[in-house]
């Protein structure tokens, strides 16, 4: 993007850049330690995760009011209006993963005393991988303008939804066999939720980066493909 007459509205987009690179950041650590303290039942790691999330929310609010300042001072047009809606749509995005980390977070340190199989996180700490790529990847997507990344992004959104289906399908399993699993289970089922829900907002980002390159909508019908509020699990023999 070229330089602008006003060098002042040159900072004042690299400003909401930066910023928007820090809050990137953070989103991502937070989603990785919180699916380690997940793993671990690492409660410290999680108080920290919970702590940490409160400095997203201030630039989340600092990102929007900077932004709505440069839209009423500058009055900008095509890219860089759209670039200045984008910052506020990704700072958006990014402070809702922020609070779905937390959320994980709480859910361990609720679980951190239980003792329970490993093999049973296994399948959450395997999807939040993938939401972990998916963030990194578009974070990078919107750092370079490239769409045809964004789009990769949006187009994984679906793996993530078909494996969150098959961990619904086995935790509920795992809670009919043994009655003592259900709290450990339906903590797991909210984690695997919050991180599913992470990978939605990374799809949002794509489409955000779609819009501020090219100024459109992305063709086609968003992946989503859960179907865990229609799920059935089979009852087990002699039930």
């Amino acid at each position: 993007m070229g330089e602008h007459i006003v060098r002042s509205f040159d900072e004042d987009l690299d400003n909401l850049r930066r910023s928007i690179s820090e809050m990137g950041g953070i989103a991502e650590k937070l989603t990785v330690d919180a699916s380690d303290a997940l793993v671990r039942r690492d409660a410290p790691l999680a108080q920290a995760v919970i702590a940490a999330d409160k400095r997203l929310d201030m630039l989340q609010r600092q990102i929007e009011e900077n932004a709505v300042l440069v839209i009423a001072r500058r009055q900008p047009i095509a890219i860089d209006l759209r670039e200045t809606v984008s910052v506020i749509r990704v700072a958006n995005d990014l402070e809702r993963i922020g609070d779905l980390a937390k959320n994980v977070a709480k859910r361990v340190v609720a679980i951190s005393d239980e003792v329970q199989p490993q093999k049973i996180v296994l399948g959450v700490r395997h999807m939040s991988d993938l939401v972990q790529e998916q963030l990194k990847d578009v974070l990078d997507a919107y750092g370079s303008r490239d769409v045809s990344a964004a789009r990769d992004v949006w187009d994984r959104d679906g793996a993530v939804d078909a494996l969150y289906n098959s961990l619904f399908r086995e935790l509920l399993t795992y809670m009919m066999e043994d009655p003592r699993n259900i709290s450990f289970c339906t903590h797991l089922l909210f984690c695997a939720k919050n991180i599913e829900r992470i990978g939605d907002h990374t799809t949002n980002i794509a489409e955000t980066i779609h819009y501020l390159v090219t100024g459109g909508q992305i063709d086609g019908e968003r992946p989503k493909d859960d179907a865990s509020n229609y799920a059935t699990v089979a009852q087990p023999a002699g039930a």
